[in-house]
């Protein structure tokens, strides 16, 4: 089954977001991981023609839990977006 997804997006600047997907519903394997952020990218090139967007994948329910995957950068901007309750989740499917 596969897990389901969510996504926000963490403003940094004027001009630039960092796109954050969630997994609801279990763990993935690290290979799974980079599966769903190669096919978030893909997306967004597809979809607004961002060739090198950056995107943080998020697993896990609570704080013990909760393991963030991407440029260390970002992964730090989503991590205090998520902290301030500054981020607004809704699904995605990127099949």
């Amino acid at each position: 089954m596969a897990p389901k997804l969510v996504h926000a997006t963490v403003t940094d600047g004027p001009r630039k977001v960092i796109h954050a997907v969630r997994v609801l519903g279990g763990a993935l394997e690290p290979a799974e991981v980079d599966d769903i952020a190669s096919r978030m990218q893909e997306y967004l090139l597809a979809k607004h023609g961002e060739q090198f967007a950056a995107v943080v994948v998020i697993q896990g329910d609570s704080k013990e839990t909760l393991r963030l995957f991407g440029e260390l950068y970002a992964v730090a901007r989503v991590r205090a977006a998520m902290f301030h309750a500054a981020v607004k989740w809704r699904p995605i499917d990127l099949r």
